[in-house]
């Protein structure tokens, strides 16, 4: 597949291109062009013109041109689903969750948009202003380069895309280089819609040299970017010599902490359900798991039990379990931080084991509390690992002793300790009697410390795209 520049599908001017493969057989899927400097520089010199007409569209016009989007995805979506599954490892039923949550949350950031009124400041509030009117407007930013993630591309692709465009923004939009053929199959969608050339490219290559580009160029307004925190902090730095906004959404090790009191079925029924997802490649799925003494062993059993069950099968297959992680040497890293952290103390007690680019549901026990992955290893795979505390001070000390600060989870019937928790843990979300896998569309979702800067969703992305315009009408009272 072709990359997007201008309206037009082309390959790379260098004629460069990656290989996209099946990580589950191996197979080659495609190859997409590997976009060199000159192919950026076409993408952006084409937002750039487009930028102008766009940013003056009216928003009932950009919607209207959103739905149609929608319409063609609603058309496409087994396709959709069935191209997610074979180029990431993702079970099918999950691509199908994923592509559905396109329609339903273009259709939120559409109603969202409908809606984004500007403010008025009441003359008077100020000695000698009785005479003069304020109007506080937001207007777009430019052109945001939308940086997306392999591990759910069609989620991220609508928490950026959709509120760039539709606040009338240009996109360049870098899918993931394992994984880009659904990304671009989405971006034909909105060719096709009839939004205007210019308005979106999508540009195929390497995060290492095409993510330095489109972080460094000058005529890029902003990074919208969804990654590892290592990645993060060096787009941060590749952007500020021409202080670009960044939007960062970055990775985690979130804490999973299961008090005396807890629900423990519902604690294990959330622990699997969160970490076993897409084969725990999620930033953030619980990754670290803190269980009081007095039912460690409790909710190990139960716990063991439910792993048991979980295994490796095709990807397509509508059978439960889990896929592959998104490639083989993805897999050795996860498979060598298993090694590491058992060399560190930690006792085996199911999986461990590595086939190719899939991992074994892996739980491990007895974690020491100065172990690599209780801080900050973040293991992007199917790993449980469980330690155990005996105050609730140990447990926050211990939770809050992380570089990372996506998510927490609090297991307790006890609302004052559910309060002492969630004030005190230094998390961007704390997730009473659930996971910090949870997370909605309309909700602000964002990290502390080096999970991220700035937050997505629909009730405050818009302000993260936009800019604020003050026009003042002197003496017009």
């Amino acid at each position: 597949m072709n990359m997007l520049i201008n309206g037009a599908f082309v390959p790379s001017c260098t004629g460069a291109v990656i290989e996209v493969t099946d990580p589950y057989t191996g197979n080659l899927l495609d190859t997409v062009p590997s976009a060199s400097k000159e192919d950026s520089d076409q993408a952006v010199e084409a937002a750039r013109r487009a930028f102008p007409g766009w940013s003056r569209t009216p928003v009932f016009d950009r919607a209207c041109l959103a739905r149609r989007f929608l319409s063609l995805v609603e058309t496409n979506r087994e396709d959709l689903a069935a191209c997610l599954s074979r180029e990431s490892g993702k079970k099918i039923a999950q691509s199908r969750i994923e592509v559905n949550n396109i329609l339903l949350s273009w259709n939120l950031f559409i109603e969202k948009a409908r809606h984004l009124y500007g403010t008025i400041l009441p003359p008077g509030l100020e000695a000698g202003q009785a005479h003069n009117l304020v109007a506080v407007n937001r207007v777009p930013l430019g052109v945001i380069a939308c940086i997306l993630p392999f591990n759910f591309p069609c989620n991220l692709f609508s928490q950026k895309v959709a509120p760039a465009l539709l606040s009338g923004n240009c996109v360049i939009i870098k899918p993931a280089t394992d994984n880009p053929l659904t990304v671009l199959r989405l971006g034909a969608l909105l060719k096709e819609a009839g939004f205007p050339d210019g308005t979106i490219q999508v540009l195929t290559g390497r995060g290492a040299s095409l993510g330095d580009i489109l972080a460094s160029h000058p005529k890029i307004d902003a990074i919208s970017l969804t990654g590892s925190s290592e990645v993060g902090i060096h787009v941060a730095q590749t952007a500020a010599p021409t202080l670009k906004k960044v939007m960062l959404e970055l990775g985690g090790n979130d804490p999973f902490i299961v008090l005396p009191d807890a629900d423990l079925d519902a604690a294990v029924k959330e622990a699997v359900t969160a970490r076993f997802f897409y084969s725990g490649q999620i930033c953030c799925a619980p990754k670290r798991y803190l269980v009081h003494s007095c039912v460690y062993e409790a909710f190990l059993e139960k716990l063991t039990r439910a792993v048991s069950g979980i295994h490796c099968n095709d990807p397509m297959s509508e059978e439960p379990g889990m896929g592959t992680l998104i490639s083989e040497h993805a897999a050795k890293k996860v498979e060598e931080q298993i090694a590491l952290t058992l060399s560190q103390g930690g006792k085996l007690i199911l999986g461990g084991g590595r086939n190719g680019a899939a991992i074994d549901a892996t739980v491990i026990r007895d974690v020491p509390h100065d172990a690599d992955i209780m801080h900050d290893m973040e293991v992007f795979g199917p790993v449980i690992p469980v330690t155990s505390f005996e105050t609730d001070e140990e447990a926050i000390a211990l939770a809050n002793d992380s570089a990372y600060g996506l998510g927490a989870a609090v297991f307790t019937q006890r609302i004052d300790l559910a309060s002492k928790y969630a004030r005190e843990l230094e998390d961007g979300g704390v997730v009473i009697n659930g996971s910090s896998y949870f997370r909605t569309f309309e909700m602000p979702f964002g990290g502390w410390k080096t999970s991220g800067i700035g937050n997505e969703g629909v009730s405050v992305t818009f302000d993260e795209m936009t800019k604020i315009k003050n026009v003042v009408l002197k003496g017009v009272l």
